[in-house]
């Protein structure tokens, strides 16, 4: 009896392990769906959509998908980040030189600070392109923002180019946006 007990008390323990890694693993199903990025290579994989608020945007919010058409550089990025600091000027530069090539830079702050501090914050670094107030889910469904700036460039079709982790140079931002323009 006992030891039936046992077998029976083995076999509830595994289902709930199997159930539980089975939830807890991300999903990429090659991002055809626009589902979860993983941490590995995300090279042709769609862009999981979102919607997040608008800094300063009285309420307002963008979805990716209205951005179709467009390649765009998604940056998540901090307050307290210093190479995220150093990489928004070069950004901003870009932003202007591309943009009439249809390319559209979007900041997602990863901050836990004030949406006033983050806009004050922004309008001190002249951000010229549109910033979000990330989550944890969007930074979930982009694979786990685990370090910054991370940088995922979209092409107008909205896969993903390539994701970058750390500050680049203008050269490798550059890089970035043109295969994101085609």
């Amino acid at each position: 009896m006992n030891r039936n007990l046992a077998f029976v008390g083995l076999i509830i323990v595994a289902i709930v392990v199997l159930l539980f890694a089975t939830k807890s693993r991300p999903h990429n199903n090659g991002g055809q769906d626009g589902g979860r990025l993983t941490a590995g290579d995300v090279t042709g994989a769609v862009a999981p959509e979102f919607e997040l608020k608008l800094l300063d945007g009285n309420g307002k919010t963008l979805k990716l998908s209205e951005l179709k058409g467009k390649a765009v550089v998604l940056n998540f990025w901090a307050t307290y980040c210093v190479p995220c600091k150093t990489e928004m000027p070069e950004l901003e530069a870009l932003q202007k030189q591309y943009a009439s090539q249809g390319l559209q830079i979007v900041g997602v702050t990863k901050d836990d600070d004030t949406e006033k501090a983050i806009s004050e914050f922004s309008k001190k670094m002249g951000i010229n392109y549109p910033v979000l107030l990330g989550t944890e889910k969007v930074e979930d469904l982009y694979g786990g923002i685990d370090g910054l700036p991370t940088t995922f460039f979209i092409d107008r079709s909205g896969k993903v180019v390539t994701r970058k982790l750390g500050q680049m140079s203008r050269d490798q931002i550059v890089e970035g946006i043109k295969k994101s323009l085609g």
